[in-house]
């Protein structure tokens, strides 16, 4: 990846950990790892090298002991991680034949949804990146007091404020309800960062280019839709988009896919310095045609490995000294 990584941008991510029961080799098995897309994004940056606290309501039982272990193992900053009275959300992990993952979630008085003023006020002075969404992001009464965050700090106009809303459709209550959680929170947000799929379900028979226009209009600088195996697509209110393949890669599955995608792109921003607002608001679709490739290797590399396991600044290199082919072809 371009750049050095590190030491000019604290980043900041808030959302849910979650604990992801993953199937086990045998039937009927399951294995218990720490996940959630915020927590994900949060590995995925620190292990390409970046300073990452992590705003996470841990509790203080045995998976929220898990969670923040492994954090901290990571090499993640824990200070503005509250420790939480409320159990762990869990998520029970299927994957279909093509290794797709879904998720059924259990999430009634857990831990992610309780935040307070007092401990939002916990997020970093130095924070020049903060990263949030998915299900904290709209799942109430915590998600207000994130949105207060996220528009704190794109107020201050020298933090870049990026938003995953990683849709789960059976957790939100219908599309017109949801459209306008989501909107809210693409409205505070400089980089938006959504899938396909999410995009389809939220706007059901419209155009992904016209879902990405519309929320330039509501106020994101760069909107960036993923694709899967179609690769991905960044749009800017200057010109044309931009589009960049996936690569030809051997899935084994797609856990954590789009979080090891998302710290592949900011992490690759700030490497070409690119992430600050004035910077992103500069660049035309084609600029972040390098951002868009970063991001793409970071999740392919990720999706060889079986569950969440975002690769590291050295697997990033390795791979770029021996570059797997890319797919050409793109379904319309």
């Amino acid at each position: 990846m371009t750049g050095h990584p590190g030491p000019r941008a604290e980043i900041t991510v808030i959302g849910e950990a979650i604990i992801d029961l993953v199937p086990g080799d045998q039937p009927r098995t399951f294995h218990a790892v720490p996940g959630g897309s915020p927590y994900n994004a949060a590995i995925g940056l620190a292990r390409l090298g970046h300073r990452t606290t992590l705003m996470a309501r841990l509790g203080d039982n045995a998976f929220g002991r898990l969670l923040r272990e492994h954090a901290r193992a990571e090499g993640i900053g824990l200070a503005a991680a509250p420790r939480a009275a409320e159990p762990a959300t869990l998520a029970v992990v299927s994957l279909d034949a093509a290794a797709q993952a879904s998720y059924d979630f259990y999430v009634e008085g857990t831990a992610d949804w309780q935040w307070t003023a007092e401990e939002i006020r916990r997020a970093p002075a130095g924070t020049g990146v903060l990263h949030f969404g998915s299900l904290a992001s709209w799942t109430p009464p915590g998600n207000a007091r994130i949105l207060e965050l996220a528009e704190q700090l794109r107020d201050r106009g020298d933090v870049l404020v990026s938003y995953d809303p990683n849709v789960r459709p059976g957790l939100l209550a219908g599309h017109g309800h949801s459209r306008r959680m989501i909107e809210r929170a693409v409205r505070l947000a400089h980089l938006v960062k959504a899938s396909s799929d999410d995009v389809a379900w939220l706007y059901p028979g419209q155009r992904p280019d016209a879902v990405a226009r519309h929320w330039l209009r509501l106020g994101a600088t760069v909107v960036v839709i993923t694709g899967s195996a179609d690769g991905a697509d960044a749009f800017t209110a200057h010109g044309p988009a931009v589009h960049r393949p996936a690569r030809d890669i051997t899935v084994v599955d797609t856990v954590g896919a789009g979080d090891s995608f998302t710290a592949g792109l900011i992490g690759s921003l700030i490497g070409r310095d690119q992430h600050a607002p004035s910077a992103l608001a500069r660049c035309r679709a084609g600029q972040l045609a390098g951002p868009l490739d970063d991001a793409i290797l970071v999740a392919s590399l990720n999706c060889q490995r079986r569950g969440n396991d975002p690769p590291t600044a050295a697997d990033v290199a390795a791979a770029l000294a021996h570059p797997a082919p890319l797919r050409v072809q793109r379904a319309d």
